[in-house]
């Protein structure tokens, strides 16, 4: 059960966890991170310290409210401490993902008016010092590894400079923050959370304290969450999913949150803190899988048949469980398959996994399925950057894969004639920032159109079928809009069509019709033999060229939009073939069906890893 039954606001939140929650439980934990490979704990006490003097230097630097902050860093307790400071001070703080270039940086800071940043280590430091003069409201930056502070930088901080100032500060100012708490209202701004638009060009998502609070209300009272809980947290908690489920969820319910220290030491942080909960995307279970599955695969064929029969009790078991009728036979196999296969499984996770909270992404009914099998629930949701975030969601006692399961609590959602999931309720967003004709196509008569098909199945369940544009949404909950990028790769004299994968996977792969022209005109020069034109595409040489010319334009992307697989097409997209339009457009789904073969190729050798 929730600690607070109902808040307005997060700092009221977070005054009931410091003034009230955490003096009645002094010795209790609201965090813990990877310090020199221990497990450090973080009570009440230190959090409302650190928190407050923080926000107090904050204030020194001219820090006011409805100033916006920027925050890029990777999960860390000085994310929440920064986070509390700005919110409390009444303030708005503008989370920016750790993987972004510089010039994405720039272009969030300028739109977004921040008047500092605060980043993590030297390598965020190096991006914004790169663009700094370029942004005109920026006044300065402070930066949370103390090591990575450099000497002579002007209007530079770390952030044991800025709460050594809070503390002169509060000499004078004793009841500064307290009060700033005081005047928080439900209606101001809270954060603004920049995503990806059709163009590319990021939209910033403005969040009041009232749609954060009522999601995470919604979501308190929709599943069995409380004190006895650890969370490991491994998704960036600057995406609205990890920050709402994964950070003040777990904060209000009074649970314990872990921060891994990176997605590749996930595996051994399960193991170490065996959470009770988790949030997490597709990408992490298709990892898990793809592991069990490799390992199956390497074993005899005697213990292959007893892991594949053991996996079919455990389908069988979980569904006659739902049913309330489980026979006495099934339950005795089950006891035997738990004990040689799936109790094994779940070791892997740390032995004490009641449920994964599943987002960002649509999550594959087998998958599903086979966690469940296993004794781990999955229970997805739905919900965007604009609706902060939940929509509907399975929950624990009423679920089923293959949907997105039932509207929360306060939302409403209902279905347009063209088959559009409209949705209405708290959590909606105000609108874009500075971008009043997005928002009004976006929000009509006080509906959120999400972009996205989807049906109501007769059980009430949400049923995604498509998206309404052809932004992409990979596995791991990246919004991803293809033209830009497909654009920039088409700059390449190699390149005369390409085709950018990526919709619900795991990372971006390409079809590329090379340019034969330039091909021939390469081969000759470096006397690469070669009958046909179209036999160049088999050539190792051909391969490692269009691979340097992809690592060219790999310089301006961030991570997740560089393309690690692609496979080379001896014959261009046409009209006449049904591949693209009259005016030129692709045809998406026509290609990816007639390549389906060649797409799975592509994805199939990290499967196996």
């Amino acid at each position: 059960m929730p600690l607070l039954k109902s808040f307005k606001t997060i700092p009221e939140l977070y005054e009931f966890l410091t003034e009230n929650f955490g003096k009645n439980n002094p010795n209790r934990f609201v965090m813990k991170h990877k310090v020199d490979k221990e497990w450090v704990g973080i009570k009440y006490s230190q959090l409302k310290e650190e928190t407050e003097t923080f926000a107090l230097g904050l204030a020194s630097l001219g820090v006011k409210r409805g100033d916006k902050v920027s925050i890029i860093s990777e999960n860390r307790p000085e994310w929440v401490y920064s986070d509390m400071a700005i919110l409390g001070l009444g303030a708005i703080d503008v989370p920016l993902y750790p993987s972004l270039t510089s010039e994405s940086i720039e272009f969030i800071i300028n739109n977004s008016d921040s008047v500092g940043i605060i980043c993590s280590t030297k390598l965020q430091l190096n991006k914004i010092l790169k663009i700094r003069n370029n942004c005109r409201a920026l006044k300065f930056i402070i930066v949370l590894n103390e090591k990575d502070f450099v000497a002579g930088t002007p209007n530079l901080y770390t952030i044991k400079d800025v709460q050594e100032r809070g503390k002169e500060f509060s000499t004078k100012n004793k009841f500064y923050f307290k009060e700033n708490i005081r005047l928080c209202r439900e209606t101001d701004l809270a954060t603004i959370i920049y995503t990806s638009g059709t163009t590319g060009e990021p939209k910033g998502v403005m969040l009041t304290h009232k749609n954060v609070a009522s999601n995470i209300i919604d979501t308190l009272n929709s599943y069995p969450i409380g004190s006895n809980d650890v969370f490991l947290s491994f998704l960036p908690v600057c995406h609205i999913f990890e920050r709402v489920g994964g950070y003040y969820m777990a904060f209000a319910a009074g649970a314990e949150v872990c921060y891994a220290q990176s997605i590749e030491t996930v595996a051994n942080d399960l193991q170490e803190v065996k959470p009770t909960l988790m949030t997490a995307v597709p990408r992490l279970f298709e990892r898990i899988y793809a592991k069990v599955i490799k390992n199956v695969e390497a074993q005899p064929a005697k213990k292959q048949k007893i892991f594949y029969w053991a996996l079919n009790i455990g389908l069988e078991y979980r569904k006659a469980k739902r049913n309330n009728n489980v026979p006495i036979a099934l339950g005795v196999k089950q006891k035997i398959a738990d004990a040689l296969v799936l109790k094994k499984i779940r070791m892997r996770t740390g032995g004490n996994l009641r449920f994964f909270i599943s987002g960002g992404a649509a999550l594959a009914r087998e998958l599903g399925e086979f966690f469940e099998a296993c004794g781990m629930l999955i229970v997805e949701g739905y919900g965007l950057t604009e609706s902060s975030p939940v929509l509907s969601a399975n929950r624990f006692d009423n679920y089923k894969f293959g949907t997105v399961g039932k509207p929360y609590p306060s939302v409403e959602i209902k279905i347009a004639s063209d088959g559009e999931i409209l949705a209405r309720g708290p959590n909606i967003m105000q609108g874009y920032y500075k971008n009043k004709k997005e928002t009004d196509e976006t929000i009509k008569d006080g509906w959120l159109h999400t972009g996205d098909i989807g049906v109501f199945d007769a059980e009430g369940f949400l049923v995604i079928t498509d998206r309404k544009k052809n932004l992409f949404k990979t596995s791991s909950g990246k919004y991803i809009a293809p033209t830009p990028l497909e654009n920039l790769f088409l700059a390449s004299k190699y390149i005369d069509q390409f085709v950018l994968i990526g919709d619900k996977r795991m990372f971006l792969s390409a079809l590329i019709v090379p340019d034969f022209e330039a091909l021939k005109e390469y081969a000759d020069s470096h006397k690469i033999k070669y009958d046909k034109p179209e036999e160049l595409i088999e050539n190792q040489e051909v391969t490692d060229l269009i691979e340097n010319e992809l690592q060219k334009f790999h310089k301006s992307l961030a991570s997740y939009e560089k393309v690690r697989k692609f496979a080379l097409l001896s014959k261009p997209f046409s009209i006449e073939g049904g591949e693209i339009t009259p005016s030129l457009k692709l045809k998406r789904g026509v290609i990816e069906e007639r390549y389906k073969s060649l797409i799975e190729e592509m994805y199939a050798e990290l499967n196996k890893k």
